[in-house]
């Protein structure tokens, strides 16, 4: 087995982080530094991630996390902050973040162990649309709709094309529902700054069809059969 694999079955990260991990000189491979990425782990091979020796997992899970704002969305934080892992409490494996959501957008963040899933969703070449639910300052008229769902430049990058509707005036604000299906980062607030309309405060409500419901803030649920059998058809 691939080593970035053998990781992420593992539990410890998706594929593309364990890249990162070996690279770094962060994996040993019975006891020495292994940064080639493509090398194959044999069956006594003992391999261990920052001193702690890990092995494949038999059993996966697969779940929907209603993320608050002010938690980051990593397994540890180097300036002590709260992570969405403090909100893991009684999951017998070791599951890792599925993507991200910044500090303070709050909504749905699918976990697992599952590493294939994991860097399936997370390939910059996969469609999973992500869908948002974005309070937005100002009136966003009909021309700035128009310009979010044709695709924007938002320094140095333009989107790709966005499903982008009007739910209501909220005050002098706006309410709008976004469906993007890249991961740049911070990507939802550049394109709204971008049209004179910055982001009040930003909900992601679905995962292509996995969608947040009524899970409570800080509260997760184990993803239903369907739910991963979805996942793992697209």
């Amino acid at each position: 087995m691939r080593i970035n694999k053998y990781i992420a079955t593992s539990g410890v990260t998706s594929r593309r982080k364990a890249d990162e991990l070996v690279v770094n000189g962060n994996v040993k491979v019975n006891g020495v530094v292994e940064k080639n990425l493509g090398v194959d782990i044999k069956e006594d091979d003992v391999v261990s991630v920052n001193g702690k020796v890990i092995k494949p997992n038999t059993k996966f899970e697969y779940l929907a996390l209603n993320k608050p704002i002010g938690y980051v969305t990593t397994v540890s934080d180097e300036q002590n902050r709260y992570t969405v892992m403090d909100l893991i409490t009684d999951i017998e494996v070791r599951v890792f973040p599925v993507g991200r959501l910044d500090y303070n957008t709050s909504g749905l963040l699918l976990l697992t162990n599952d590493g294939d899933l994991a860097n399936k969703i997370n390939h910059p070449k996969s469609d999973f649309e992500k869908t948002y639910r974005v309070l937005a300052k100002g009136v966003v008229s009909r021309n700035k709709l128009d310009k979010l769902r044709l695709g924007i430049d938002i320094g140095g990058y333009v989107t790709a094309p966005a499903k982008v509707k009007m739910i209501k005036s909220v005050g002098k604000n706006t309410l709008l529902e976004m469906s993007i299906t890249e991961g740049k980062n911070r990507q939802i607030r550049k394109m709204c700054k971008a049209v004179g309309c910055p982001v009040i405060d930003l909900q992601r409500i679905a995962v292509g069809d996995i969608v947040l419901g009524r899970l409570k803030e800080g509260n997760y649920r184990k993803l239903k059969r369907d739910e991963i059998e979805y996942l793992k058809s697209i």
